[in-house]
């Protein structure tokens, strides 16, 4: 596949992948602003309402019946956070035509109603429909809500408040029920005209097509197209306390919940962003790592055990679901995996098959659509410009000193105990 083309299209931001691997086209629209708690709700309502309607197709049924016009084209809103960011995401996939009867090309049909959704929404000068507003409101209540049931994710979202209580990245990007059943149609507005006047609009397309036919369906919008502006994405680094912060939660649960969140000073700009992803590869992020290796199957202290490396921020997390009482010993050899990595207790084989699994992962999210257009939004958001080669040439110069320094660098910042109310931790 070819490296993306970046080009700007009536004041848009363009980012064009041009590939013959896939039949469909792969359109996706990333809309950034910083993740603030008064517009979190309020924003993630937006994309839902949005995605109901447009001016020409005023309903999902509509939308439903011009998609399957289009081959089954399919189309979906979808709102999250990268480090400090709040991100709208619209997503679209269009049959290349090469690939039909129809001759028709079906890129500009869909890369206009994909931009309508954005500048020709559904509304009058009344608001957008109160009817689409109440129905987003209770499913966007009822997701928020049952969050509360997948009590892995619960404990997660627990652990980033708790550890993230003074800074943006704690806030959940969907922001509360409360929040969300607060919003007016009036506040709504505000936020969509606050959307095309301030936050960054990155347009990435990616398949079968031709640069011509991108830039005249986006001309054709005229002077709808928002220029948006750039967005700073530098995060904010901390320090671990002095003192690390303890949290107990008790709830009627049979299998307790122990994160731990750990800072550390490399995000995804940094030079040693590469380094960090083969220190996690080692501690947790595979089958063959120390955590899974020495928690799950030597000790049987947990029936899962991993780690996550949140790049565009800086936080590293180790979890495991675990016996209520064994959090104790379960806390004490996680966090001695650490400490195994900061004395060089690494072998050469677990530093071989960590680059060969995180190369294949690379090579793997590059063979889909929606990972390469990841893979470029990545380059976006920390302005690095790595390339393919330059990610697998990168994890290849990681030795054994580098992650140790790494591991060193690694504070622990909170531990995190959802358990059961009867039980002995």
């Amino acid at each position: 596949m070819a490296e993306a083309e970046q080009f700007n299209a009536g004041g848009l931001r363009v980012h064009w992948q041009p590939s013959d691997t896939f039949k469909t086209t792969t359109i996706v629209m990333h809309v950034k602003t910083p993740l603030e708690a008064k517009t979190a709700a309020s924003r993630t309502l937006l994309a839902h309402v949005l995605q109901a309607g447009t001016e020409a197709y005023p309903s999902r049924r509509k939308v439903r019946y011009f998609l399957d016009g289009l081959y089954g084209a399919t189309f979906y809103a979808d709102v999250g956070k990268k480090g400090e960011n709040h991100i709208l995401t619209f997503v679209m996939e269009v049959a290349s035509e090469r690939y039909l009867k129809n001759e028709a090309p079906l890129l500009p049909q869909a890369l206009s109603f994909l931009m309508s959704v954005i500048h020709k929404p559904n509304r009058s000068e009344n608001g957008f429909s109160e009817a689409i507003i109440q129905e987003e409101k209770q499913a966007l209540v009822q997701r928020i809500r049952n969050i509360a049931d997948d009590k892995t994710r619960y404990a997660n979202i627990r652990m980033l408040e708790e550890m993230c209580s003074d800074e943006p990245f704690g806030l959940h990007p969907f922001g509360s029920a409360e929040e969300v059943e607060a919003i007016t149609n009036q506040g709504l507005q505000e936020a969509y005209e606050r959307m095309l006047r301030n936050d960054q609009f990155d347009l990435f397309v990616t398949g079968p097509g031709t640069k011509e036919e991108i830039t005249d369906a986006i001309h054709s919008m005229g002077q709808n197209v928002a220029e948006g502006k750039h967005v700073d994405s530098k995060p904010t680094i901390q320090d671990a306390p002095e003192q690390v912060n303890e949290v107990v939660e008790k709830q009627p649960i049979q299998q307790a919940k122990l994160h731990l969140g750990f800072r550390v000073p490399h995000t995804v700009g940094s030079g040693e962003y590469t380094a960090v992803l083969v220190t996690n590869g080692i501690l947790g992020a595979y089958p063959h790592s120390k955590l899974f290796v020495n928690v799950r199957e030597k000790e049987s202290l947990a029936y899962y055990a991993a780690s996550r490396y949140e790049p565009y921020k800086g936080i590293l997390f180790a979890m495991a679901g675990i016996a209520p009482d064994q959090y104790e010993k379960a806390a004490r050899i996680m966090k001695e995996q650490l400490e195994a990595l900061k004395r060089g207790d690494i072998t050469e084989e677990e530093l071989t098959t960590t680059k060969y699994m995180l190369k294949n992962q690379i090579l793997e999210q590059v063979d889909s659509a929606r990972g390469a257009i990841e893979m470029n939004y990545q380059n976006v958001l920390s302005g690095a410009k790595r390339t393919v080669d330059d990610r697998l040439r990168e994890i290849e110069t990681v030795d054994m000193e580098t992650v140790i320094s790494v591991a060193k660098a690694i504070q622990l910042d909170t531990v995190y105990l959802l358990t059961g109310e009867e039980g002995t931790a």
